[in-house]
């Protein structure tokens, strides 16, 4: 008995400290996100260029340490019904956030994008019913109505409000959302027993062309490229990035480590901390930043849970 209350404490312990690495984590990289792609500071107006690197990088690294290294060994399972019905809408939904989140970064505020992030939740929740993953109760509705009804009161506060950045920003929610529930279909619905790195392996681009490489590159051509080749920007500071990519990289594990353990929507509801950090904290370090009662009434009402 003895053992096992030891073995329940220790697991909890675990869960708790994987919650705690992914709010840092998220936290440290939506700030350097921003940092870089601010025009006042790094100057890389580019979020689909960055996503893409991040995608690289990470394919990359996982490819090196699971076949070259062999440090986490691929588990063996995947076939290619799962692949095509798991992975590549992980892979696609994945590349979809990236790109929408970072771009609202250029018309919207740390703050107010958090504040509309706030609405995942409900996201999360009626995709995961939908998908038979949660069960429809009287209470998580009024939940989700109230948690609805304090993001548009923050919005409704916000001085400075761009409709394209909520657009894109709305955009991000909603593929931030079916991402999760399809990462929790792959590592509890499906039969297998991936580590975080193996699915990492499967879900970022490692094989030759994954969909989430091609969902960033092919309109990085058409719509980045020409741009940066017009002003000259591909010389970018090396250590930024590898030190971007590798907080990206450590990000997604982190995700990984927490829905294995918890669930989709557990990782969003306990990441309401890490947004009232990032909310305070943007309006000291950012100065398009400018909170206001309104705002942080709304928002107060939103991360009821």
């Amino acid at each position: 008995m003895a053992d096992r209350v030891r073995k329940l404490v220790r697991e909890e312990v675990v869960t708790y400290a994987y919650i705690l690495l992914y709010i840092a984590l998220s936290s440290g990289q939506i700030f350097f996100n921003k940092w870089v792609l601010s025009s006042k500071e790094i100057n890389f107006p580019y979020p689909l260029g960055l996503t893409l690197l991040h995608m690289v990088f990470s394919s990359v690294l996982c490819f090196v340490l699971t076949k070259v290294f062999k440090i986490m060994k691929v588990e063996e399972g995947m076939t290619a019904e799962i692949y095509a019905t798991s992975v590549v809408p992980i892979g696609a939904t994945f590349a979809m956030t990236l790109w929408l989140g970072n771009t609202a970064y250029l018309y919207i505020s740390v703050a107010f994008a958090q504040m509309l992030k706030a609405i995942m939740p409900v996201a999360v929740y009626i995709l995961g019913v939908a998908a038979g993953l949660e069960i429809m109760s009287c209470r998580m509705l009024f939940t989700m109505s109230v948690i609805s009804f304090g993001v548009l009161v923050a919005s409704y506060g916000e001085i400075n409000i761009s409709w394209i950045g909520v657009v894109y920003q709305m955009g991000g929610v909603v593929g931030e959302a079916l991402r999760l529930i399809f990462m929790e279909i792959l590592v509890k619905r499906k039969g297998l027993k991936l580590n975080p790195i193996s699915v990492m392996y499967y879900v970022s681009p490692c094989r030759q062309f994954s969909c989430s490489a091609l969902c960033l590159f092919i309109p990085w051509i058409f719509l980045e490229k020409p741009k940066m080749d017009a002003q000259g920007t591909w010389s970018f500071q090396p250590l930024i990035l590898i030190l971007n990519s590798l907080c990206t990289f450590a990000l997604n594990l982190s995700v990984f480590l927490v829905i294995s353990h918890t669930s989709a929507l557990t990782i969003r509801v306990a990441g309401v901390v890490k947004d009232w950090v990032v909310v305070l904290l943007s309006a000291l370090l950012f100065a398009d930043t400018k909170l206001t009662i309104l705002n942080l009434f709304g928002y107060g009402i939103g991360n009821i849970r």
